[in-house]
């Protein structure tokens, strides 16, 4: 899958950018480069979508669809989500939030992100912490402009992301996509955790402690875009929640502390 939205949309941890990706040879691609890439890796088989200059989402549809490796796409009530792998608790979620028992993951993760975002009557880590799976998904709100994103914890799924030469967010599961889309800005999407554009990058595993950028440098000794990981010695004091606001829209009051 590929999704590529606009810096002002996302707000990227400005450690994702590498000096690097300015000096060097090769220099970051513009999004509608990385899209034409991406699209001719397999051009039979492979759907887009553009949103003006503000998002692209694009993915490869399934040569299997019974594989637990699957690739989802789905959308409705402007909400519109990538989803890889698969959930093994999915029809004890779709019970849970009213849905069809044979509604996918892709449309229960929508689904879960309007209960949240209208209603939030749980903090957002721990509704991803509940999903028994292996699974990556992206969800762009076309109305709200904004994005959401998560990895699992078990590694099964990939997922990388990277800014581009306009300093557009590009968020992909295929690395050579993504490196030469990126040049150096890039960097593997940290698993157990969950980025939003209005609240930035969280771990949902540990969601009390705050997320540390660890400087990385490839195999030619030059500077990378930033790992992330957990800091262990530095907690959140509080995720304050404020009525039916306090979903994974409000992240940002702890970005204050």
């Amino acid at each position: 899958m590929l999704a590529i939205f606009h810096k002002a949309s996302a707000n990227p941890p400005e450690e994702l950018h590498s000096p690097a990706s300015r000096t060097g040879s090769n220099k970051p691609k513009l999004p509608e480069e990385t899209l034409k890439e991406f699209l001719s890796r397999q051009p039979n088989n492979t759907f887009s979508m553009t949103f003006g200059d503000a998002a692209v989402l694009a993915y490869v549809r399934p040569e299997n669809p019974y594989s637990k490796h699957q690739r989802l796409f789905c959308g409705w009530d402007d909400i519109y989500c990538l989803f890889l792998g698969s959930l093994n608790n999915l029809c004890a979620l779709n019970k849970q939030y009213g849905l069809c028992r044979r509604s996918n993951e892709a449309a229960f993760v929508i689904e879960a992100y309007k209960t949240l975002r209208d209603r939030g009557p749980y903090p957002a880590d721990q509704v991803v912490k509940d999903l028994d799976g292996s699974f990556a998904f992206v969800v762009y709100d076309s109305k709200a402009g904004t994005v959401f994103a998560a990895l699992g914890s078990d590694g099964e799924e990939k997922l990388y992301w990277g800014m581009a030469a306009d300093g557009s967010v590009v968020i992909c599961d295929d690395k050579e996509v993504i490196k030469a889309g990126c040049a150096k800005s890039y960097a593997p999407f940290p698993s157990g955790c969950m980025f939003h554009s209005e609240g930035g990058l969280m771990s949902f595993e540990h969601p009390m402690h705050r997320m540390k950028a660890m400087p990385r440098v490839d195999s030619e000794g030059v500077m990378c875009g930033a790992n992330f990981k957990v800091d262990v010695y530095t907690r959140v004091n509080s995720i304050p929640r404020r009525g039916s606001e306090a979903n994974w829209m409000d992240w940002d009051s702890q970005e204050q502390q």
